[in-house]
């Protein structure tokens, strides 16, 4: 991997309600560029949004790279930094032997892993980190589509009579 400066990669996952409607939003900083991505389901959980910005963030560079990832879920950084070794260790199951919740998406984000060199950071969410603010709001644009509309309907019903 060539020493160049690291691409800088902020994520977020939202959901109204947990489980409920959920987005996703990764921002991606190299030099003067940038990258916004963003996605979402109807039925899903903040952890699982999560989890997806860093995979389909990861996802989106076309080499291996050096990235600094800045997320604000301690699920995601201890899931990461912590957990997962043992997780597998263990058949993908916790230290209390249940099934590790998410598998498929642990799966996938330690299949992504592997081809870069990250470094993990831990941000205050809400906290006015500007790279955080722009993937929290990424995030529930990917949730928009799959939220209930509160418009009112386009025909009124006929009055009986």
């Amino acid at each position: 991997m060539a020493e160049t400066a690291r691409v800088q990669i902020w994520t977020d996952g939202a959901c109204s309600g947990n489980p409920g409607p959920g987005g996703w939003g990764a921002l991606l900083v190299w030099g003067d560029h940038e990258k916004e991505l963003c996605g979402g389901e109807a039925l899903t959980t903040n952890n699982r949004m999560e989890l997806l910005a860093a995979i389909r963030a990861l996802e989106a560079l076309k080499r291996p790279t050096a990235v600094d990832l800045h997320t604000d879920s301690a699920y995601l950084r201890n899931g990461i930094m912590t957990w997962l070794k043992s997780w597998k260790a263990r058949g993908w199951r916790t230290a209390d032997r249940k099934p590790v919740k998410n598998v498929e998406l642990w799966q996938e984000l330690e299949g992504v892993i592997g081809r870069h060199d990250i470094v993990w950071h831990w941000v205050r969410g809400h906290a006015g980190d500007p790279g955080n603010e722009r993937a929290d709001a990424l995030a529930r644009q990917g949730m928009a589509p799959f939220k209930p509309s509160r418009r009112p309907p386009l025909s009124a019903p006929r009055p009986k009579g």
